[in-house]
């Protein structure tokens, strides 16, 4: 193990087990493991599927709609 994801292990042992899994589930899904998908709650499903709605419709945000989260975040 390289020390960079030595250190990345090590700062992840004091993370939620919650965010632990997630983390886990990345590694695995980058090094090509299929079991490793990710499992959506109902609202996260229906989140997910309202979203690919809007996107068959067209119905995306506006250059200024976009500037204005962009200017409150100041991103």
């Amino acid at each position: 193990m390289t020390e960079l994801l030595d250190r990345a292990v090590e700062t992840a042992r004091a993370l939620s087990p919650e965010m632990q899994d997630d983390i886990a589930r990345m590694v695995l899904a980058y090094a090509g493991r299929d079991d490793a998908m990710i499992e959506l709650s109902a609202d996260e499903t229906a989140d997910l599927l309202d979203a690919q709605s809007e996107m068959a419709r067209g119905d995306f945000a506006t250059e200024s709609e976009v500037e204005a989260v962009f200017s409150k975040y100041r991103l």
